[in-house]
Order: C-alpha cells, then structure tokens, then sequence
C-alpha cells in the first residue's frame, strides 16, 4: 500500500505553503551567501567498516568513510573547558563542543544524511581544522523551535563533541 501524503493546513489562514517555502528560501540564501559557514561531512561508511564481534567498536584504522562532503551550516562552538587528573594536580584544556544547524533541504541536495558517531571538520583557522564526531545527530525534528510557527520541520540542530587528534585526522 502506497503511503499517502496528507496535506498540512494547522496555520493556513495565516501561513501557507508558498509563504513556508519563501521564508525558508530566504534563510537558506542569508545562510549560504552571507554566512557561509562551510564544514565537511566525514560519513561512516557503516557496512564496510570493521567492527569487534564482542562489543561492535572498531579501530580507528578499521573505520571506512564515505567521500567528504562540504556543506553549509550555522555554526556555534562553546567555550573551552578546564579539566583536570588526579584531584586537580594535572590539568588541561579542552575544546568545546561544536553545535550547528542546517537546512534539512540542503542535507537532501548534497544527499547525505548525519548519523551518530559521523565525523564533521570546522575549519579553525587558515591553517587548522578542527574534527568533531556526531553526539546527537538531531534526528528528532517535531520540536516547533524547527519549525516556523509551528507548520512544519525544516533544519536539524546537530551537536558535535571534539575529537582527538590521534583518533581522527581526516582523510
């Protein structure tokens, strides 16, 4: 049985289709053009990655990854954060996680698709990138905080922990 697709009208009378597409189209063209925020999408290539028959983990050398893919995003990056060992003797910095959104239309014409565990490059400086792996892969759209005015879904907020150097450098 074919799924049928049932047309959203919750704010019509207000807000339209047409007018949905229009202030998305906007955003998009602010985003890309203005901003231009631009990151690469570092996919795991999941069936041809090699993993541990007992816990399913896989070396770093045995992660297989689909071509990079540069995409443009909205990007926000949190302050470091001071740790430390042994009760405060040692101590050492850590960076801070990266979060982004971005268009769920835009995912659809690069057609990738980010996923948990996915590692994500924010170019730091001309000189320096910066590898993050996918913590929440914002799957889960249907807060109206990814709508406008409620009508319907339309980027995805995508929160990213930094990694190690030795564990990811890219390919």
């Amino acid at each position: 049985m074919a799924s049928k697709k049932i047309p959203i009208t919750r704010v019509n009378k207000f807000f339209s289709e047409e007018d949905f597409n229009l202030n998305k189209s906007i955003g998009m063209e602010y985003l890309h053009g203005n901003l231009n925020f631009t990151l690469v999408y570092y996919g795991v290539d999941r069936k041809k990655t090699v993993n541990d028959d007992v816990y399913g983990e896989s070396e770093k050398d045995d992660i297989r990854f689909f071509p990079p893919v540069e995409f443009k995003a909205y990007v926000s990056v949190a302050d470091s954060s001071p740790e430390s060992y042994a009760s405060g003797i040692l101590k050492y910095e850590e960076p801070g996680n990266l979060t982004f959104h971005v268009y769920i239309d835009h995912l659809k014409e690069l057609d990738i698709d980010i996923h948990y565990g996915d590692y994500i490059g924010y170019p730091e400086r001309e000189d320096r990138v910066r590898y993050y792996t996918v913590a929440n892969d914002g799957q889960v759209v249907s807060a109206n905080k990814h709508t406008i005015l409620g009508y319907k879904p339309f980027y995805r907020t995508i929160i990213c922990t930094p990694t190690q150097d030795d564990v990811f450098r890219g390919i």
